[in-house]
């Protein structure tokens, strides 16, 4: 599993509010601080079960390293299936909200389903649904922050909004941990909780995201004009979103998030390692993924602005370094107990340095009438490839170790640095309407 989640159509450049902001008031939009809070309720419910279903399928069920793998790789798998359809059916006559609500709801019905089942098959389907779920919404989501945000402040507005989702990812795990110490029924606790407050999520959606946003018009405006044959300018389709590959930029970033994403180990396998080598008890387990939500949390405002200034396809690529910094740590034979402090803090930096990031670079590649289907085709990239990652992964630790493993992720993720590099898309404009002019990071 990893930490990784407007209306889209030509009218809404013309909506009245054309005035921007106003001197003085904050860059980032009501609607981003809206959707914020929405991402901070739900990732405490998700986050629970993340930071204990590794070890609840690993020690509690028996699940071999590669069935984990298999397990979480349809955990990862699922959502690219259905990326493309969410952000093509949010398009579609401007339907973000309903099709973000759709997904958030569906998540949030699989948490108790947990509670049912004991058998891989099950397991397996209760996890694709809640995957299909934020399939569903991610594409959505990031498009109302986009749209919501001027070109310039788009890597800020990510921050703002990856930073509140951290904050969630950082709750989770600790309310996962305390109810694990106080039930007697540990895991049936989580996942019940877990559905309460996935359910708040969805009801805060409904109530406080606007369905039409009154900030997007001076955004839009300072962006070029779709260019699209003929219908596909005024009405959405699947060859349109499929069609946006043509432009150099997107396919640019899709390419590279897709090739980093096949040595994207999963967060999961990370923690498992970090416990077999500092020896964490089980009931400690849990925690491991705050210092990951809390490096994101400080980094990822500081961040996303900094991609504003110097460049996002620079702190992209320098995330992927933080982690393979990461990955180094855990194979060194450093026996100090800062090492999960350093592990987990280049985690969440890397985290910081592209989550967010990337949807702001690609955003800027992607006219507002498929702006929801553009950030699905690098989301489906990225995701399928980490689908792929974790089952080779998972198959590498059963083999030959998790040593082993982690050594050929390591050296594969510097071949994707190299590559993306090699690879690195076309100018990205900047605040003052410049570019980066292809610099490598």
């Amino acid at each position: 599993m990893y930490v990784s989640e407007s209306r889209g159509s030509t009218p809404a450049v013309t909506a009245p509010a054309a005035r921007g902001p106003l001197p003085g008031r904050s860059a980032v939009s009501t609607t981003v601080f809206a959707l914020g809070a929405v991402s901070l309720i739900t990732d405490v419910s998700s986050e629970m079960v993340t930071a204990v279903l590794p070890l609840y399928l690993v020690t509690g069920l028996g699940l071999s390293p590669l069935g984990f793998g298999l397990l979480d790789g349809v955990y990862n798998g699922f959502s690219a299936l259905v990326r493309l359809v969410g952000g093509h059916l949010a398009d579609r006559g401007g339907r973000h909200k309903p099709v973000a609500a759709l997904g958030y709801g569906l998540s949030a019905l699989c948490k108790p389903l947990l509670l049912a089942v004991h058998t891989l098959p099950l397991i397996g389907a209760v996890l694709a649904a809640d995957r299909t779920g934020k399939g569903l919404r991610t594409a959505p989501r990031d498009a109302l922050i986009s749209l919501a945000s001027p070109p310039q402040t788009r890597g800020r507005a990510f921050g703002v909004h990856r930073a509140m989702d951290t904050t969630g990812a950082l709750l989770g795990p600790l309310v996962a941990f305390l109810i694990l110490r106080r039930a007697a029924e540990g895991y049936d606790a989580v996942f019940t909780v877990s559905f309460c407050v996935a359910a708040l999520g969805v009801v805060v959606l409904l109530l406080f995201v606007p369905s039409r946003s009154p900030e997007l018009a001076p955004p839009l405006a300072a962006e070029p004009p779709a260019r699209l044959p003929g219908a596909a300018a005024e009405r959405p389709s699947l060859r349109a979103a499929l069609g946006l590959l043509g432009r150099r930029e997107l396919r640019g970033l899709t390419l590279c998030a897709l090739a980093l994403g096949l040595a994207t180990v999963s967060d999961s396998f990370v923690y498992l390692m970090l416990q077999r080598r500092l020896g964490v008890p089980d009931r400690w387990f849990a925690l491991l993924p705050l210092g990951t939500a809390a490096a994101f949390l400080l980094l990822a405002v500081p961040l996303g602005r900094w991609a504003d200034r110097v460049g996002r396809w620079r702190v992209f690529v320098g995330g992927h370094l933080a982690l393979l910094a990461g990955y180094g740590l855990l194979l060194s034979h450093l026996r100090s107990g800062v090492l999960p402090y350093l592990v987990l803090a280049l985690h969440g930096a890397f985290y910081a340095a592209t989550d967010g990031v990337l949807m702001a670079a690609a955003a800027g590649s992607v006219p507002a009438a498929l702006r929801s289907s553009g950030l699905a085709l690098v989301q489906t990239g990225q995701a399928a490839a980490r689908f792929v990652c974790s089952i080779a992964f998972g198959a590498a630790w059963t083999a030959w170790g998790d040593r082993s493993a982690l050594s050929g992720a390591a050296v594969a993720l510097s071949l994707s640095v190299l590559l993306s590099l090699r690879l690195r898309p076309g100018a990205e404009p900047g605040p003052g309407g410049t570019g980066e002019g292809g610099t490598s990071a």
